[in-house]
């Protein structure tokens, strides 16, 4: 048995950043990876020289100390690349983040109409409850454009019912993103939320490495090899043998087959945790286990087609939102970065599919994925099928930790377990049972190197609702208008909302903007529809009741010119009513809640002194 003072198991990207800060901090590890590549789900397939993701993998990070290290991992291998994506839907091309012209001519005057309603709506009588990724959503975008931006996609990479993903996903994911705030990125530009923080679903421009990103962990692992830092490849873990709330050893295989332990001082995991529990040597109790099993995980494969054009399409990706075909989204790797493709005449395409391994498809042979690639990308448009000379497939188990109503629960079973084995620590994506980014997983790395040297930092803080940062302290849950969810109650905690918490929910704010668009668009979209039923209709005299408007509308006039002029007019008008309409609406709402406070406040006052 080989002994080393720090055992890494898992050589993704919170694996090799984590022997990496302990190689600065003159502690040698050694890293057991169980497949024949390095990089995780991050890693970088070569297949014929066409180099692609395992999904598109953005350098883009909020942590100074990760944009550092990636610096000083590449250096001038590390690109700037321009983002460019869209969504299909309904046979149109959407830009995204939003543009609301673009959206606007791509819905059609009568489904913009009906979106502003929704909104409006969702504004004015949201859903009580948010618990779910449905609820949420819907509550900040109106049920219409969640039912077209946001649910077919989310329930073909997630393949539950968005009613059954916890709200948590949403607050993580897209918790700073509100139609109010893609409003004005698309009017203006703006690329900050209100209180100053980047939008990282905005973004339009990213760092990306030459070859993709298991360039990344490739070089990551000679920069180890030279510090004398081992990076295994092809051992698999099978048991994790532990006495008296400590990690001995672990036994595993090799490629081959042969046997293999490996002792530590000190055991870093990033090994999904329901696996990761089934390892364990006892077992532990019998409520763990279970715990652990109802974790569940989503699988991913992806079709690569090689195609003889030296442009396809102009995206770095492309959302697949339409329900009649089964991709979810479509990557175009020399996009990324042209050195991606040996031949710049030819263009690489990663098809991807969200399954569960027991699916159908999953098992399908590789001509048969190709040949449904190829009909699907035929069938919105973005290929002929004579232009495809290769391809092949890539499958990835366990790439989505899932979010269900169920998951919290679960985790937190698991974690109180495994905090009882003093010398280990889980981190990374499937290590926390959390949908990280690549920049979280590796600072949960960097947090656990440095745990070993005697620092104390939370790795269960990174990439939750309070911000987080390299100095490991948090700082208070995010502002805005309306409180986010938090997590789902749980049994036998108090999770009692403060009185602020109370007034900030049930009497929360409107936005201004975002509630003036919505009525801008009912209006002059309903105006100009009046207008058009009426001069389509005919006869001696057209309309002469809504012809009235001219006197709040003054160029207003029932004939087709007027229609048009109507629908600037009336949406201008709207958008003003809107906008004035919320603020009184706030205004007065602020005062209410300063008098409910000071009302709060003295009835606390006398309590405390009738206590003494």
């Amino acid at each position: 048995m080989s002994h080393s003072p720090v055992l890494i198991i898992g050589a993704g990207p919170a694996g090799l950043t984590a022997a990496y800060e302990l190689a600065k901090l003159g502690l040698r590890s050694v890293v057991l990876e169980a497949d024949g590549q390095v990089g995780g789900l991050a890693r970088t397939v070569n297949y014929q020289g066409y180099r692609f993701d395992i999904g598109g993998h953005r350098f883009f990070s909020k942590v100074p100390l990760i944009n550092a290290l990636w610096q000083e991992i590449l250096g001038e291998d590390f690109l700037v690349r321009p983002r460019l994506s869209r969504i299909h839907y309904g046979g149109h091309f959407f830009d995204y983040p939003l543009k609301a012209l673009n959206a606007l001519a791509g819905l059609g005057p009568l489904e913009a109409l009906l979106v502003g309603l929704s909104y409006t709506k969702a504004k004015l009588l949201p859903a009580k409850e948010e618990t779910n990724f449905a609820q949420w959503v819907s509550n900040r975008f109106g049920s219409r454009l969640y039912q077209i931006f946001f649910k077919t996609y989310t329930e073909k990479v997630w393949g539950i019912p968005c009613t059954e993903i916890s709200a948590d996903w949403a607050v993580q994911r897209i918790r700073n993103l509100s139609l109010s705030e893609a409003l004005r990125n698309a009017l203006f530009g703006a690329q900050q939320a209100k209180d100053g923080r980047v939008i990282t679903t905005l973004i339009d421009s990213f760092h990306y490495p030459r070859y993709g990103p298991g360039m990344m962990w490739e070089r990551c692992e000679e920069l180890l090899a030279g510090r004398g830092a081992a990076t295994l490849r092809g051992v698999r873990i099978e048991r994790m043998c532990h006495r008296h709330g400590r990690v001995e050893r672990v036994c595993g295989r090799t490629a081959a087959g042969v046997p293999v332990e490996y002792g530590g001082e000190h055991f870093i995991s990033t090994m999904p945790l329901r696996d990761l529990i089934h390892t364990l040597e006892p077992a532990p109790p019998a409520e763990v286990v279970q715990a652990a099993n109802r974790l569940r995980y989503r699988d991913y494969l992806t079709v690569v087609l090689i195609v003889k054009r030296d442009t396809v399409f102009p995206d770095n990706w492309i959302y697949i939102h339409s329900p009649e075909v089964k991709m979810g989204r479509v990557q175009n790797y020399k996009n990324w970065s042209p050195d991606m493709v040996p031949d710049p005449s030819r263009t690489s395409l990663g098809l991807e599919y969200f399954l569960w391994d027991q699916d159908e498809e999953w098992c399908w042979p590789q001509q048969r994925l190709i040949e449904l690639g190829i009909e699907e990308c035929a069938r919105i448009g973005l290929i002929d099928p004579g232009e495809v000379e290769d391809g092949t497939v890539v499958r990835m188990r366990k790439a989505y930790p899932v979010y269900d109503q169920h998951y919290y629960h679960s985790v937190t079973t698991v974690r109180h377990y495994l905090e009882s084995l003093a010398n280990l620590q889980t981190i990374g994506r499937n290590g926390l049972h959390r949908y990280n980014n690549q920049d979280h997983s590796m600072l949960t790395g960097v947090y656990a190197a440095r745990n070993i040297v005697g620092e104390r930092y939370d790795v269960w803080s990174v990439n939750t609702e309070m911000e987080y940062h390299e100095e490991g302290r948090t700082v208070a849950r995010e502002a805005g208008d309306r409180l986010v969810p938090g997590q789902l109650a749980r049994p036998g905690t108090d999770m009692s909302p403060s009185p602020d918490e109370i007034i900030a929910t049930v009497l929360a704010k409107l936005d201004p903007v975002a509630l003036g668009v919505a009525v801008g668009v009912v209006s002059g979209t309903g105006l100009f529809l009046l207008t058009a039923v009426l001069l389509l209709k005919g006869g001696p005299e057209i309309g002469p009741n809504l012809s009235l408007l001219r006197y709040y509308l003054p160029e207003f006039e029932v004939t087709w010119t007027g229609a048009f002029v109507g629908l600037i007019e009336a949406g201008v008008g709207g958008f003003t009513l809107g906008y004035l309409g919320a603020c009184l609406r706030n205004w007065g709402i602020a005062a209410y809640a300063a008098l409910v406070r000071r009302r709060a406040e003295a009835k606390a006052r006398r309590d405390l002194l009738d206590k003494v």
